[in-house]
Parts: C-alpha cells; sequence; structure tokens
C-alpha cells in the first residue's frame, strides 16, 4: 500500500508513477468537497506514524475548522530513530507518493504551502525531492491552477541540522521559523498555533505517504487491514544482530516473532535473541517470552512498550544491558533540547546512578533512585524526549535484572 512502487518505478518518472496509479487520488480529490476528504481520513483510520500515534483525521479537522488566512501542512522527515529507514526509502524510491500526499492535505485543509523538513544527513533524498519537486512544478501538480482546478499549493524543502530533538512537532516548527529548536509548552497545539503561529498540520512521512491510497481507494479499503485500532499497513524496519536486515510492510496484528524468525531469518551471529528494542532509542527493551506480542500500538502500550516508527533493533545474549540502559540517558543528555530541568538534568543523573550501580556503589539504593528518577522524567518532562527515556531503561532492569548486578567496586 506504501512500497508498491518502490524498486520497480524509476523514481521521478512521472510517467512511471502515473501508470502505477500515481496521483489517482490527488485526481478524485481535486473533485471532492474538504470535507469529504477530512471524512475519508477519519474512516481510514490512519495514525501518525511517527510514534505518537495521534489519529491523523482528527489533527486534520482540527486545522480544517480553524479560521485563518494561511495554513501550512509540514512533513516531519526528519527520521533519527535508530534503525529507521522506511522515510528515506519512500523519499528517494517514490518521492511523487510524498508530494502528491502534501498536495492532498493541503486540499483537505484548506493549506496553500507546504515544507517537508528533511534530515541533513539524507544527502541522496534531498537531491531526488528537489528534482521530483521541480518536475511536478512543471507537470502544473504544484503551484497555481493545479490540474486545471481553482486549487493552488506550493512546496519547499528545508534542511535539519543534526538535531533529534527537532523530530519532536514543536522544535521542529521552532527551527522551520529559523530559531533554536526547543520544545513549544503545548497548549496551544501546531493544529491552533503552528508554523508563524497558523493553523499546521504536522503529520510523519509515512503518514502522508498513505493518504494518495486512501483517496484513491477510500478510507473504508484502507481500515480493513490491520487490527484493533491500529488500521492500515506499517513499514517495521529490521536491524541490528540479525541474518537479514530490511523493511517488511505489514498489517497491524503480525508478531515480532514473524518479522525476526520469518522474515529477519534469526539472528546474524547465531546465538540466542535476548533483547528487542522496538520503537527507536525512546522504545524499550523487549525480552524473549515477548516475541508473541501483536505490533498494535494499544497491546505494545499496555506491555509498556512502544511502536513508534516501526524501528526494530535485535540484540544476541552478547549484550551488556546495564551498558544499554546507560546509554538511554546519555542519548537523551546529549540530545536534550535543554527547556526542562527533568529531562536537561535528570539524564546527567541518570547516567552517574546507573554507573554507581555498575560499580557496585549502594546498588540497592541507587536502583531505587534510578526508579524515581525515571517517574521524574515522566512526569515532568515538557515532551517525549524526556518522559520516554524511562521506558528504556526501566524495560533494561524490569525484564534483565540479572545485568543490574554490578561487576567491579566495593559490595553493596
Amino acid at each position: 500500500m506504501t512500497f508498491a512502487r518502490a524498486g520497480i518505478i524509476a523514481p521521478l518518472s512521472l510517467d512511471d508513477y502515473k501508470r502505477m496509479d500515481g496521483f489517482k487520488g490527488l485526481s478524485k480529490a481535486l473533485s471532492m468537497d474538504s470535507q469529504a476528504l477530512v471524512d475519508e481520513v477519519k474512516t481510514s483510520g490512519l495514525r501518525g506514524r511517527g510514534g505518537a500515534a495521534f489519529p491523523t483525521g482528527i489533527k486534520w479537522q482540527t486545522v480544517h475548522d480553524a479560521p485563518a488566512t494561511q495554513k501550512y501542512i509540514v512533513c516531519n522527515a526528519d527520521e533519527g530513530d535508530s534503525g529507521t529507514f522506511a522515510d528515506r526509502l519512500v523519499m528517494e524510491a517514490d518521492p511523487y507518493l510524498l508530494i502528491e500526499g502534501m498536495i492532498i492535505a493541503g486540499l483537505a485543509v484548506g493549506a496553500t504551502q507546504g515544507y517537508i523538513y528533511l534530515r541533513s544527513e539524507y544527502p541522496i533524498a534531498h537531491a531526488v525531492l528537489q528534482q521530483a519537486i521541480e518536475k511536478a512544478y512543471t507537470a502544473n501538480y504544484l503551484g497555481a491552477a493545479i490540474q486545471g482546478s481553482d486549487k493552488h499549493f506550493d512546496l519547499e524543502v528545508r534542511l535539519g541540522a543534526e538535531a533529534y530533538i527537532c523530530g519532536e512537532e514543536t522544535a521542529l516548527l521552532e527551527s522551520l521559523e529559523g530559531k533554536r529548536g526547543t520544545v513549544r509548552f503545548k497548549p496551544p497545539l501546531p493544529a491552533i498555533e503552528g508554523l508563524f503561529g497558523q493553523p499546521t498540520v504536522v503529520n510523519n512521512v509515512l503518514s502522508l505517504a498513505a493518504i494518495p491510497f486512501i483517496a484513491a481507494e477510500g478510507g473504508a479499503t484502507y481500515q480493513a487491514y490491520g487490527c484493533g485500532r491500529s488500521r492500515g499497513t506499517m513499514p517495521f524496519q529490521l536491524a541490528g544482530n540479525i541474518q537479514y536486515g530490511g523493511l517488511v510492510e505489514l498489517p497491524f496484528g503480525s508478531t515480532l516473532r514473524d518479522l525476526v524468525e520469518g522474515f529477519g531469518g534469526g539472528m546474524a551471529s547465531g546465538r540466542p535473541v535476548r533483547a528487542i528494542q522496538v520503537g527507536g532509542p525512546l522504545g524499550a527493551y523487549l525480552p524473549v517470552s515477548q516475541l508473541d506480542l501483536p505490533l498494535d500500538y494499544e497491546v505494545f502500550a499496555e506491555a509498556g512498550a512502544v511502536l513508534g516508527h516501526g524501528g526494530i533493533v535485535v540484540f544476541d545474549d552478547t549484550v551488556d544491558m546495564l551498558a544499554q540502559a546507560q546509554f538511554s540517558m546519555a542519548f537523551c543528555a546529549a540530545e536534550s533540547c535543554g527547556k526542562c530541568t527533568p529531562c536537561r538534568i535528570g539524564s546527567v543523573r541518570g547516567v552517574e546512578v546507573i554507573e554507581r550501580i555498575r560499580q557496585n556503589i549502594d546498588r540497592e539504593k541507587n536502583k531505587a533512585l534510578l526508579d524515581e528518577l525515571c517517574d521524574t522524567m515522566i512526569d515532568g518532562s515538557l515532551c517525549a524526549m524526556g518522559g520516554m527515556t524511562p521506558f528504556p531503561v526501566r524495560s533494561a532492569y524490569t525484564h534483565f535484572p540479572e545485568g543490574f548486578q554490578g561487576t567491579t567496586g566495593e559490595p553493596a
């Protein structure tokens, strides 16, 4: 549904794209009322593929209903999670899919300007997108009077500057405005006051890439895939110590075992699986006992885990889970925007506390202190950077307690 053309068409060929149903969704959208478009997205059950899994249709409805003379569509293409590359594949292999999705989003909410916020580490994607946008303007899919209609939509690419925090939507908007990428207080939500204070749709690449199919085939067709409240498909990305890394697009409801053992072929090292991190550096580490968890937003939430952007990193039994927990805190310390104390200071203290556990210094007291620190970061952080860093840390000492026994130093 999302990667039907990837690897088959020439990425910059408009003829190839149209031959495989490209711009079919846009053609239908141009003849539809804006509210009808929003309703189709609601019917589809599509949720944000960037991590928060917020219903896309509700976000669009909010922007649609907001009174303003200027509205924006912003694509979050700052794909920074470990083990993820689905956004890059969309942009490099099928760039018109993203462009079409953004145009349809503009038609649905009344936005005439779009921006793709692209991570600077993707130079090939940048070059491909620039050429694809230029060709789309020439072919009258962008600009004024799109395909002879009275609709107008402009699109530009803006490069990020290697800041993980700019994957958070409000920090991204700050960066787009030319400011330092720090998290904004919410409310107001970006759907009400977003880019330059105007109503703004901020969606991930994969969310926007799902829109052409929904517009072309109808929300009910998309909704027929998946399970529970997790509808449609998800591109799961396999990385780490695994036989066959790559991307597998599956309906929600498949299991980690299907991916790791079936598609991934098990461990590259031939050793047993010990831990699987799902959802990037802020995702929980799952033990082998949870390999049969269905890939479903609510099921993962109940297990204290997240699906996030669909990145899956596999570790064998040589992994040091104490080191992984410490890395999670160190990553937060390095990538925090610094605006709130629980994230800025808590992550630094977290690294220090875990080091004391590693050194076998007052181990039980420091374990209790680490747990309290995690509570503070979850409850007090402004955004998911600090609020979710405890997920991998807690999962490490909950599912792999033997890794927290200490190796050196004085007895506790």
